[in-house]
């Protein structure tokens, strides 16, 4: 579950500037009420001055010393983690398996490669906290730069991976990474007020701990800097929010239970990290009021996390009162809807709901996303398919 989740983008619109962050993995959107790319106030805008924390922009030189670092660090950690794996034949077969699936849609990465390094819209490395992140962007820069065309600023947040750190360091980082970016959207021209908090397997269920801890911390007069009622919505897309029914799944899917357990702190923590079924706790009731709507999106022939753990998180959250929706896609996979659709083109139906729930209210939003131009096809369909047939997610 720490190994698949988007990096997040964040989209900063000026008008005629706008800039893409692309340094995160759990994913959250924002409305930006001014248009986009429109010429007349082209010149203002250009005039607007950068918030004084992102006011460096990182030269090319500099970023590919950055990703060099960054390298060497992800480098040291694969061989820390394999000291936990091992070199069994289920843990080889799966890493040829994630290498030619990546060979086969290299075409795709390359084109949102490009964009990252050499836009002039791309705002990178924005630091925040004092701990350092693992940065794996390109989970969600595909679905950050097709958002970004609708005039949604996409904020990217980064953190720790496992062995560089547990489950409760990836809660404090996205935690933190929400504060950051609630707190200084409003220099960047966006609504601190109309945020859309987006996380995808791993991080659909970081995320998802973060609101309910974030919520539980209101109900209770803690101190917080961020608050749960900035989030307009919660989109959670192919998660598990159950540990105690994913440590069986992920020890015959070759995630044993011993790492399993590493990295969720051991089974005393499970409760703490299931969503499903802390929200069930009488002594947290009053936090079930405070959350955001939430819509959860699943392929039904999802076998890294089934469908059901979306489907049980859904029922716990109603039968507590809250505010929650479900989305099955039937016969999309792990990877379908995030990877494999968005790069196909065309029509998409979890993008087009994305967007439809961001510009819902918005008569001009929703009259130019209907002219908007079908989306450019990145990978051949032959490709794809045996992409699709080779994954090991």
């Amino acid at each position: 579950m720490t190994s698949l989740s988007p990096p997040v983008h964040h989209i900063r619109h000026g008008g005629g500037e706008s800039h893409l962050d692309f340094d995160v993995r759990c994913l959250i959107c924002r409305f930006l009420g001014s248009n986009f790319g429109t010429s007349g106030n082209h010149q203002q805008q250009q005039r607007c001055r950068k918030p004084a924390r992102m006011e460096r922009q990182p030269s090319f030189s500099r970023d590919i010393g950055h990703a060099a670092a960054e390298t060497y660090l992800v480098t040291r950690l694969s061989f820390t983690l394999l000291k936990y794996l091992g070199l069994g034949y289920r843990w080889i077969t799966r890493l040829v398996a994630l290498a030619c699936y990546a060979l086969l849609l290299m075409p795709g990465f390359l084109q949102v490669a490009y964009c990252y390094f050499f836009s002039s819209q791309v705002r990178r490395s924005i630091v925040y906290g004092d701990q350092p992140r693992n940065r794996y962007k390109a989970w969600g820069s595909l679905l950050g730069l097709q958002l970004a065309e609708r005039d949604i600023i996409v904020a990217c947040i980064d953190y720790r991976n496992f062995p560089q750190g547990t489950i409760s360091d990836m809660v404090k980082d996205v935690s933190q990474g929400i504060s950051f970016v609630c707190n200084i959207i409003g220099e960047c021209g966006g609504d601190p007020n109309r945020i859309y908090l987006m996380g995808q397997s791993a991080g659909a269920h970081i995320s998802a701990c973060v609101l309910l801890e974030q919520a539980i911390k209101e109900s209770r007069g803690e101190k917080i800097t961020w608050t749960v009622s900035q989030i307009k919505a919660y989109f959670g897309l192919s998660g598990g929010y159950n540990l105690f029914n994913l440590v069986d799944h992920f020890h015959n899917r070759g995630l044993y239970r011993s790492i399993f357990l590493s990295i969720m702190e051991g089974e005393e923590s499970f409760e703490q990290f299931s969503p499903e079924v802390r929200i069930k706790d009488p002594s947290i009731k009053g936090a079930a009021s405070l959350l955001p709507p939430i819509k959860l999106f699943h392929g039904t022939s999802d076998y890294s996390i089934p469908s059901d753990a979306s489907i049980n998180l859904v029922d716990a959250l109603k039968g507590v009162g809250a505010e929650a929706e479900l989305i099955l896609y039937e016969g999309k996979s792990h990877t379908d809807l995030f990877l494999q659709d968005p790069l196909r083109g065309g029509k998409d139906d979890l993008f087009d709901h994305l967007v439809a729930v961001i510009h819902a209210g918005d008569e001009e939003a929703l009259a130019k996303d209907a002219l908007a131009p079908p989306r450019k096809r990145l990978v051949p369909e032959i490709l794809l398919r045996l992409a699709r047939q080779i994954s090991p997610f």
